[in-house]
């Protein structure tokens, strides 16, 4: 007999798993979520640090949770989760003390819901910006901003909030590539991210920003495949067409809303505890075993929020799938997205010589900072950061959010977010880990005074860098220390993600999902995959339909 029955159990408590288990139990299904850690939210986390009285996101800082459907459909807002919304969006100091500045073209009207409205006034002084160093340039993004604004703004969310279509049935970009009014060229599905900043643009400022952004948002290298998604997506961020925007009291806000969320409408959270096992009978899912020995039974289903691997081989078992899956579990790739990530707390903000011409600049709340030098970003960079784990030159972002949220730093103090791209964890031995992790603070805080001359020793509080020994350590979904836990190359997105047998976030077990980010649409917080699982098993269930009742296109 079982020690306790739910109709639904959702394994891990990480962000996707928060997301389901609040549509799961708002749909009517009594819900019991199990995570291992001491509390949920995996990588919607923050802590005190680096002394206390600072705040640090150590694994998710950019998010836009506003736009995803849980914000209105839970009131996140009225769960205590609100956003700041800065005028501009992304930019770039380069070695040579020129810069860039974007202006966030769909500004945000409305702070309760998130309502974004276009700004022609801000979508010109982006474009003016990208004029002074290149004309050819600024037509191009004017006319990639009119297609954006005609047909591949919405395509973008259709395709985010969506379980993956069919095989052979065009899928919300497929059916843009022969559009005659916002036409996406075939061989982009197929382009690199550095074949695509070349195709597009012709300046250094912009053909390197576009592969640095392109990294932030999904880890990926510039020599990877990225697909449409990612294109678009990455085009967002440097044309600054969506907004920035940030968490008043850090990322951990949107577990704390989404928490309240699933405990106002009666559902259970136990943390702590780590699942072994799903109880499996006659081919299906029936319950979860915990580390403790007691059997959890499941009345409707079970969802896995771990990565595929975990789920297959551990929470499944190998016995239970067939050999081509178990072996495509333990083949997935995952060597991008490997960081140094971290803040340091700050006397005062950073001087950047940059806004001689730019006075702006240093309110940027997605700042990049690197040479101007597109050819070594592309092919030296990477490899150096995989024979020696620190490059020659950081190509850094920084994020100094407590010039909007002053809950992150004590009064009169500021920190910063800094993010550098680096090896995957097996590539450096732990003892090498852990000297990277004292250099990499002096070796990023010396290369900022090259932009910010008051970057000095004095102006340094404290610093905490955390590397791909400590993500690995902290989150076993993350075997190589990458934040996406999977690479978001091409080949592993969409129909193929994690692979295509898999895609639908139907297990080979019956009544047992995956919903977490080895799913379409993928990592980053506010992506799509808790939510599109629930749409799948809403349709086998016949569960109400949250987003045909609001109206909504998905």
């Amino acid at each position: 007999m079982a020690d306790k029955t739910y109709d639904a159990i959702v394994v891990g408590g990480g962000h996707q798993g928060t997301i389901i288990a609040c549509y799961l139990q708002h749909a009517g299904l009594q819900t019991v979520v199990y995570e291992r850690q001491h509390e949920l939210g995996g990588g919607a986390c923050g802590e005190a640090l680096p002394l206390p009285g600072f705040l640090q996101n150590p694994c998710a800082h950019f998010t836009r949770f506003y736009g995803h459907p849980a914000y209105e459909d839970f009131n996140l807002r009225g769960k205590g989760l609100a956003y700041v919304y800065p005028d501009h969006s992304e930019g770039m100091i380069y070695d040579d003390g020129t810069s860039f500045l974007g202006y966030t073209a769909w500004k945000v009207i409305d702070v309760n819901t998130g309502k974004a409205e276009f700004n022609e006034a801000n979508a010109q002084k982006t474009i003016d910006q990208i004029a002074a160093f290149s004309k050819r340039d600024a037509d191009i993004a004017y006319q990639l901003l009119e297609m954006y604004k005609k047909k591949w703004r919405a395509a973008f969310h259709e395709w985010r909030y969506n379980p993956p279509t069919p095989w052979g049935v065009p899928d919300a970009f497929e059916r843009l590539i022969n559009d005659s009014e916002a036409p996406i060229p075939p061989e982009y599905q197929f382009y690199t991210s550095q074949q695509v900043a070349y195709d597009l643009f012709e300046s250094d400022y912009l053909r390197t920003l576009f592969m640095r952004s392109c990294m932030t948002s999904s880890g990926v290298f510039p020599n990877d495949g990225i697909g449409v998604y990612k294109i678009l997506h990455t085009l967002g961020l440097i044309l600054s067409w969506e907004p920035a925007s940030i968490a008043v009291g850090g990322t951990h806000a949107i577990t704390h809303a989404l928490q309240r969320a699933f405990s106002s409408m009666g559902g259970e959270f136990v943390v702590e505890t780590q699942v072994t096992g799903a109880i499996i009978e006659n081919g299906k899912a029936v319950g979860v075993r915990l580390l403790d020995g007691r059997e959890i039974a499941a009345r409707k289903l079970v969802v896995s929020d771990l990565n595929t691997a975990q789920t297959v081989l551990d929470l499944i078992g190998e016995e239970h799938v067939p050999p081509k899956i178990a072996h495509r579990a333990k083949n997935i790739l995952r060597d991008r997205a490997q960081l140094f990530w971290g803040n340091f707390a700050l006397h005062e903000l950073p001087q950047y010589t940059a806004a001689k011409d730019n006075p702006e600049i240093g309110m940027c709340p997605r700042l990049n900072w690197g040479p101007k030098d597109a050819d070594y970003f592309a092919t030296r960079h990477q490899a150096e950061l995989f024979v020696k784990g620190i490059p020659e030159k950081l190509v850094c972002i920084v994020a100094p959010d407590s010039i909007w949220d002053r809950t992150r730093a004590p009064e009169g103090k500021h920190t910063i977010l800094i993010e550098q791209f680096t090896a995957p964890y097996r590539f450096f031995t732990d003892r090498e880990w852990l000297k990277m992790k004292s250099d990499i603070v002096e070796i990023v805080r010396e290369q900022w005074s090259w932009y910010a001359p008051n970057m000095t020793a004095d102006n340094v509080i404290a610093a905490h860098i955390t590397t791909p020994m400590d993500t690995k350590m902290r989150n076993l979904n993350m075997p190589q220390g990458g934040w996406t836990g999977e690479d978001m190359i091409a080949s592993q997105m969409g129909r193929m993600r994690p692979f295509p047998e898999l895609a639908h976030y139907r297990l080979p077990v019956k009544d047992l999902y995956l919903c977490s980010s080895s799913a379409h649409s993928g990592p980053g917080i506010g992506r799509g995959s808790g939510y599109n699982c629930f749409k799948v098993i809403a349709e086998d269930f016949g569960l109400p339909k949250i987003w045909e009742q609001k109206g909504r296109a998905y």
